[in-house]
């Protein structure tokens, strides 16, 4: 049977081998006079239940076609009437005017659609027991993610607050090497991911090695859920349903909502090699699932060991336990081309079938006093006791036992901002996601638990791209934005409490916090001057929204020169702050040339160096002092003695250590008979005074001004010796920063070498014939270390999980790929292996320095077409040549 369809997947058959009902409205196309946001308040009540959200990222590497995906999705769902062209600059979610000029993501947005298309009769009808989940409406959240690699916290903070993601293959690329990093930064936050190939028209393209390349490179089993279907001279003309067992053939030229479905039966005579590969990938399919759910095994038995008996509702419910296992083993894979309008309903079902609603996700993890950590929803149900809770081995002071938690009844909503952005209409935008209970404008009072202060949130929006709806709540589970907060940062915990005082709700509530979001270091800097002195206020607010927006900036000032240094990710990365700092921040500065982030270290250990400091703070008298010993940071942590109050992980790789003979881990004093703390410093506050002073002293190098790195701070006091009745947080934080200045000068002077640079670790794609003379540029004139060459479907080399579980490597022969008839010509997979433009990955140590400009370069060698990510591995000391020249290197100046 043959069904003219242009607006939804549907599932049509003489039998159970694609039987599935087909919706009455699903047949016409659905095209709405303007754009819309709900078409109804009853559609958007339903989609935004929890069950039926779906918050998910796109994710690739650069080009892959996130954003011309992202626009089909719009485009399907009704919320646009035309399809947006990153070419032209008209898409909806690359709105910033760096975004259009570029034609790249340089940062996520968030929008907002249903799918299925809404109407008001749907929304009307129950939901009957069994049916499809992507038969009936979802609310989908959907954030856009950058794929250039010097925008990587852009896409850690917002896979730290999805649900799902979709991976999306260059199909003429295959897995490169970004694809590898953002797969497994998802992997790390436990996302559950489905897979689509797109690009699959394009000359060149080769479905089946694809499907390899996932299995070697990203140690997952790929499930084959959708075949390309070629026309006979190689164009592309739709795709093959494996888990229906049908085909989907669209109109060529077509906007993508004229679609042909033909049944299996059909298929047969009208092609019968894509009915022999559906039938190849089907019994594939369901070997594949059978191996991780039991279920599976039981419904192939019930068939008569029939694998096209099986029907499609139980292969999906197989598919969806599968992905949502922890960690994830098996990937479901669809295929199309998005620029040409193919395959991407097929995807948007899958996001709805397959991928996790909040609810399923697991809880969140919620931190205490910075030293407890537990369940975020037994927390709020009242079900966790403080004794019950277990401080880190290294924490901080101990909870009393005994003590019920107080009032976590008033706790109405509890929300992680994850970003900021500074709008030139609407102010300051605070993205958030609410992981329990519901904010209210009715309530507007927040509690920031991380930085200790209240905000208002008088109003509430969804986003949709650029555009902004205002809205009276965002309830759990749900993506919405807070505008006018005046101090709320990407990672702050935000919570509404009942009742709060103007010190906020009592403990520990009040120190209640999400897992943060982590921020890699900046490796490159800048210098940023004024053009006058009347700009410097300016300058400094400008700066502080960019550090708001972009936690991944960091802003320093040279305590002797007065300079200030501007450091990010990346050349690009920086190069987007400039504009934007100039152009739309309109600040009047001169910026230097990017430089390297370079590190300081000691080699030889500074004798004890004591510091007894008097401060005058208020008009009076401070006094307060401690002992500081600093050397090289050793391999293994010191063992514990009697006198360890505190060990803790400083920036850059240091580690301070605190001690006291005379006070227990409680700061009541081991002699009875002695005094203990004055009362207004207790125990905590005089750990984190000198955690202060000691890492405000480790900000700067005593030689050239750059960060120390790879410390070992021993930090002794005693309270009798040290600690006055005049003592305060800013003298104490003040006598650790001298001792740790002096003790530094003292070690420093006794140094060979004491600059470190970074290191990276490069992923460079190239293919054959490029390789070797970008191997010998590498080894002869960067200075790299080659860690591997390998060919890019080879998955020889181990692999293991990022949950920290070991994970074998996949054997790609019991990978099921069909075979690539069009993929340049071959007609298997060994002749495209023998090519000499087969793709090759080259892994290598290079110092940054030596990566400065070298994408040109690289392009120089390969006639455009290599490619590279890298990241930072390591700070290596410098030996002491390359450290003369260096140094001799190093010069100011801007940029008029």
């Amino acid at each position: 049977m043959i069904v003219r369809w242009t607006g939804r997947r549907c599932f049509i058959g003489p039998n159970n081998h694609e039987a599935i009902t087909i919706r009455p409205q699903a047949l016409r196309i659905i095209r709405l006079p303007t754009r819309h946001y709900a078409t109804t308040q009853q559609d958007a009540a339903a989609a935004a239940t929890t069950a039926r959200t779906r918050n998910i990222g796109i994710i690739a590497h650069i080009d892959a076609g996130k954003t011309t995906t992202t626009e089909r999705m719009l485009y399907y769902s009704g919320f646009t009437r035309r399809i947006g062209d990153v070419d032209d600059g008209s898409t909806v979610t690359d709105f910033l005017p760096a975004e259009r000029a570029r034609g790249i993501t340089i940062q996520s947005a968030a929008i907002s659609f249903s799918w299925p298309p809404t109407s008001d009769k749907q929304a009307q009808q129950p939901i009957p027991a069994g049916t499809r989940l992507s038969s009936v409406p979802h609310n989908i959240n959907l954030i856009d993610t950058p794929g250039h690699a010097d925008f990587t916290f852009e896409v850690l903070r917002s896979l730290r607050v999805l649900d799902g993601a979709v991976c999306i293959l260059d199909g003429v690329a295959g897995v490169e090497a970004q694809t590898e990093k953002v797969w497994s930064q998802a992997s790390a936050y436990a996302i559950p991911k489905i897979i689509f190939v797109n690009k699959l028209d394009r000359d060149g393209a080769a479905f089946g090695k694809t499907v390899k390349e996932v299995g070697s490179r990203l140690n997952v089993w790929p499930a084959v859920c959708a075949l390309p279907w070629f026309t006979e001279d190689g164009q592309l003309q739709g795709v093959g349903d494996v888990v229906s067992l049908q085909a989907l053939k669209y109109a060529p030229g077509g906007d993508g909502k004229d679609i042909e479905v033909v049944s299996f039966a059909e298929l047969q005579s009208r092609d019968a090699s894509l009915a022999s590969e559906l039938k190849k990938a089907r019994i594939a399919l369901v070997e594949l699932l059978s191996e991780h759910d039991d279920e599976m095994v039981e419904k192939y038995l019930e068939a008569d060991e029939d694998h096209l008996a099986i029907l499609p509702a139980d292969i999906t419910r197989s598919l969806r336990k599968c992905v949502l296992q922890r960690p994830q083993q098996v990937a479901p894979l669809f295929a199309g081309a998005s620029f040409r309008n193919v395959g991407v309903q097929p995807l948007l079902d899958a996001v709805v079938d397959l991928l996790p609603s909040p609810d399923e996700r697991p809880d969140s993890e919620i931190s205490l006093e910075s030293n407890v950590k537990c369940g975020l929803q037994p927390f709020l149900a009242g079900k966790v006791k403080i004794e019950d809770l277990e401080p880190n081995p290294k924490g901080k002071k101990q909870q009393k036992k005994g003590k019920a938690t107080p009032t976590v009844q008033n706790v109405d909503a509890c929300a992680l901002a994850f970003k900021v952005v500074a709008d030139a209409k609407r102010g300051v935008l605070v993205y958030v996601r609410v992981y329990s209970g519901t904010l209210s404008r009715a309530n507007a009072s927040l509690w920031n638990t991380t930085l200790q202060n209240a905000e208002r949130s008088p109003r509430l929006l969804k986003m949709y791209a650029n555009d902004a709806v205002e809205i009276d709540s965002i309830s759990a589970g749900q993506i919405g934005v807070i505008p006018g907060l005046k101090f709320a940062r990407t990672g702050d915990t935000l919570i509404s409490f009942s009742g709060a005082s103007k010190t906020g709700p009592p403990r520990p509530i009040n120190t209640m916090q999400l897992k943060p979001i982590n921020v890699p270091p900046p490796v490159f800097f800048v210098g940023v001057e004024p053009n006058s002195l009347s700009e410097e206020k300016h300058i400094k607010e400008s700066l502080n929204l960019l550090l708001r927006e972009d936690p991944s900036l960091h802003v320093s000032i040279d305590e002797e020169s007065g300079q200030t240094h501007l450091a990010g990710m990346g050349e690009l990365h920086l190069e987007i702050a400039r504009d934007r700092l100039v152009n739309d921040l309109k600040a009047k500065a001169r910026i230097g040339k990017i430089e390297i982030g370079y590190r300081e270290t000691v080699t030889m250990a500074s004798g004890a160096i004591e510091k007894i400091v008097e401060f005058d703070v208020a008009s009076k008298i401070s006094k307060a002092g401690c002992s500081i010993q600093i050397e090289s940071r050793a391999e293994e942590s010191p063992s514990n003695s009697d006198d360890m109050l505190l060990e803790v992980e400083l920036h850059d790789n240091n580690r301070l250590l605190i001690s006291s003979p005379t006070l227990y881990s409680d700061g009541t004093p081991k002699d009875e008979e002695q005094a203990g703390l004055p009362e207004n410093l207790p125990i905590e506050t005089v750990l984190e005074a000198f955690r202060v002073g000691v890492s405000a002293a480790l900000s700067r190098g005593p030689i050239h001004r750059y960060p120390i790195h790879s410390v070992d701070v021993q930090l002794d006091f005693d309270h009798a010796k040290h600690i006055f009745p005049t003592s305060n947080p800013t003298v104490l934080a003040g006598a650790a920063r001298q001792a740790v200045q002096a003790a530094l000068r003292s070690s420093s002077a006794l140094s060979e070498n004491i600059i470190m640079e970074p290191v990276m670790l490069v992923t460079i794609s190239v293919d054959e014939a490029s390789m070797g003379s970008v191997v010998h540029d590498l080894s002869s004139s960067r200075g790299a270390s080659i860690i591997s060459l390998e060919s890019a479907d080879d998955g020889s080399e181990s692999s293991s999980d990022s949950s920290g579980s070991e994970r074998l490597p996949i054997d790609t022969a019991k990978i099921y790929a069909p075979i690539d008839k069009f993929a340049g010509g071959h007609t298997d997979k060994s002749a495209v292996t023998a090519s000499s433009n087969t793709a090759k990955q080259i892994i290598a140590r290079v110092p940054l320095k030596e990566m400065v400009g070298y994408l040109k370069h690289l392009r120089s060698l390969t006639a455009g077409r290599g490619t590279f990510t890298m990241v930072v591995d390591r700070f290596e000391r410098m030996n002491a040549q390359r450290q003369r020249v260096v140094l001799s290197e190093l010069r100011g100046g801007f940029e008029f």
